[in-house]
């Protein structure tokens, strides 16, 4: 997998050198309590944000496939 778009807020992050099980638990964990989770602000370089998820917060997740897969 190349890498994991979310949507969040109207706003487009992403998560690399992760499988979409490892985020979807991540994800679980927050919003069971509310949590924050590191992402990726876009596509491009590396630059963190930090998502606050709880219950009731619509998030989607499109895994995005490696070139070869």
């Amino acid at each position: 997998m190349k890498r994991i778009d979310l949507h969040y807020g109207g706003n487009l992050y992403s998560v690399g050198g992760r499988s979409l099980e490892e985020i979807q638990r991540e994800i679980e964990r927050a919003a069971a309590s509310g949590g924050w989770v590191r992402v990726n602000d876009g596509e491009g370089a590396r630059r963190d944000a930090y998502l606050w998820v709880c219950g009731g917060v619509p998030i989607a997740l499109v895994p995005i496939p490696a070139d070869d897969e």
